[in-house]
């Protein structure tokens, strides 16, 4: 067994370890990440199917942290109802967070007005109860920001930024969180390197997003939450500082983010 790296535990802010890709092998997967020094791990809900195979999970490992949500891609799954169930399962379930919730403009066919009216109703859940959204925003992330700004009272994080400047600005400015994993490892991801590079370390959050969005080294592989370490490696470079730097900085972002220290003890 390899010993652990001497660096600040990482946490993965992201990873579907629910998946059915892990079926055969997850007891393994989260081993190499443990060994890979990832000491937590959230884990999003996407619709209502997902709820309770998280929260067995999470059951079996202390380190793993379920959150509830209506991802916008399986929009097709959800009816209102699970908005209501989703009330319940926040409120029983020591959930870290409502996610995975957003808006995706990019995906042909998913009806936009349904969408807005699930996140809306989402985002009501989270400031009701103070908990953080984990928000997906593909193809719409200037609609994503402006609703979550008019909403107001609310914090959390916009999983896989890939937006501009501008935008990831916009987002510090009302406290919200830039998660980043596989894709700021490919070279040709100039504005997202550049953003990352430069960026306020206190909104920076590390994710895995597997098993997709693998780095550059694994492409068209399955992505694992151990290979958050070579996100870490290539953010460090990026911003010229000591690994261990970054690794404890977005730890403590994620702990203070998701009040995982609270839960812990």
């Amino acid at each position: 067994m390899h010993e652990k790296h001497s660096r600040p535990g990482l946490i993965d802010s992201h990873v579907h370890l629910d998946d059915a890709a892990f079926a055969i092998d997850r007891d393994a997967v989260i081993e190499r990440a443990d060994q890979a020094g990832v000491e937590a791990m959230i884990v999003p809900g996407v619709d209502a199917e997902s709820w309770p195979r998280i929260k067995a999970l999470c059951a079996k490992h202390t380190h793993l942290h379920p959150a509830f949500g209506l991802h916008p891609m399986f929009l097709g799954k959800h009816v209102p109802a699970h908005v209501d169930a989703l009330s319940s399962w926040l409120d029983e379930e020591n959930a870290v967070a409502v996610g995975e919730i957003g808006l995706d403009f990019h995906v042909e066919g998913l009806d936009r007005e349904l969408q807005r009216d699930f996140f809306q109703r989402q985002l009501q859940l989270a400031r009701q109860r103070d908990l953080p959204v984990i928000v997906h925003a593909r193809g719409a992330l200037e609609e994503v920001s402006l609703t979550l700004r008019r909403t107001g009272g609310l914090r959390g994080v916009v999983h896989s930024f890939s937006g501009s400047e501008q935008q990831a600005q916009h987002l510090w400015d009302i406290g919200f969180h830039l998660g980043i994993g596989g894709p700021v490892t490919y070279p040709r991801a100039q504005r997202l390197r550049r953003i990352v590079a430069q960026m306020p370390i206190e909104f920076l959050l590390l994710e895995s997003d597997a098993p997709d969005q693998p780095d550059a080294a694994h492409r068209g592989e399955r992505n694992e939450p151990a290979r958050i370490a070579d996100v870490l490696q290539c953010i460090a470079a990026l911003r010229g500082e000591p690994e261990a730097r970054v690794a404890a900085a977005t730890s403590a972002n994620a702990r203070r983010l998701f009040a995982l220290n609270r839960r812990d003890s």
